[in-house]
């Protein structure tokens, strides 16, 4: 109703850029792991490729095919910094090992810059869905930074437990979730600035990112972030069932139908962030077997609650 600016990406990548910079300069936190300075400059330019690619299509409206190019090279520029994944959590015990194929594609400053398969195939996939998760989220004033922060909050409180007590990834997560909840002051309802075509993939990118970083925590940011990617399923699923092309946007969203029900903006976001924050602090508390169970309550939840609204849809039109 009033022009908005859509640079707030921008306002993000750069104040976590020079947070986490100020950071390394000034102490060891941020590489007391096995994070090294490779992993931070390997993020901090797929952001900024991010941001040049939100820039370019918030000003010149870009196809799908473009638009796809930048959050591709965001990731490969994560993977070879060493963004990876050596093995997964098994639910019933112990855990899988990816049996990895490395290539080393040589140092940079002593530091090896290798791919290998399929555990760099999995965080390709894993940053990919992510990071169209928040895009597609971000559809109401401050959603996708609401869920966003839930996510940073769930992956510091983690780090900061007694069994995955990591101080790298308690000081990361806390700058990424600072940023998120300065930029959620002006982006609650009204929105005085949104986040942009850059903005909402880079929620996505850095969240995805520090879950893997921070030793595997990607079932816990799928607890956060279960409804909207189930959302994201079963919009894309209706849209090849009927035919529309799948780039096509539309106000099918969950989102939009609790919007579109008489919700106020800020109740859709109170609920979504409700529910992220229940099931993102069952993390905290389950252990992985029963994640799976609650992941798979998650998804029946959702199904019963999608039919509910398709019957309360047909009573309106009725």
């Amino acid at each position: 109703r009033r022009p908005t600016p859509l640079l707030g990406g921008t306002a993000l990548f750069l104040t976590i850029a020079i947070m986490i910079a100020l950071v390394l300069t000034r102490s060891p936190l941020l590489t007391s792991g096995e994070v090294t300075w490779l992993h931070y400059a390997g993020l901090g330019l797929a952001g900024l490729v991010l941001m040049v690619g939100g820039y370019l299509d918030d000003r010149y409206k870009l196809r799908p095919m473009l638009q796809v190019i930048f959050p591709v090279t965001a990731a490969i520029i994560a993977i070879l910094s060493g963004l990876g994944i050596e093995k997964v959590t098994n639910p019933f015990g112990g855990a899988l090992w990816l049996e990895a194929s490395d290539w080393t594609l040589g140092t940079i400053a002593g530091i090896p810059v290798a791919v290998s398969w399929p555990g760099d195939i999995l965080v390709f996939v894993w940053l990919m869905v992510v990071m169209y998760t928040t895009k597609l989220l971000d559809g109401l004033d401050g959603l996708a930074t609401s869920i966003s922060a839930v996510g940073a909050l769930m992956i510091l409180l983690l780090a900061s437990t007694a069994a995955f007590f990591q101080p790298d990834m308690q000081v990361a997560s806390a700058v990424v979730l600072g940023a998120f909840l300065g930029f959620l002051v002006w982006n609650v309802h009204p929105a005085h600035i949104f986040l942009g075509e850059g903005g909402a993939l880079l929620a996505g990118f850095l969240l995805a990112s520090l879950a893997v970083i921070s030793g595997g925590k990607i079932a816990t940011l799928l607890l956060v972030m279960g409804v909207p990617m189930l959302d994201v399923v079963w919009v894309v699923a209706r849209r090849v069932w009927t035919g529309k092309a799948i780039s096509r946007g539309d106000r099918n969203h969950l989102h939009h139908r609790l919007y579109d029900l008489g919700l106020s903006q800020r109740q859709v976001v109170l609920f979504y962030t409700v529910v992220a924050l229940g099931f993102g602090a069952l993390t905290l508390i389950l252990p992985s077997f029963a994640k799976l169970i609650a992941l798979a309550v998650m998804g029946v939840l959702m199904a019963v609650a999608t039919v509910c609204l398709l019957m309360i849809e047909g009573d309106k039109r009725v």
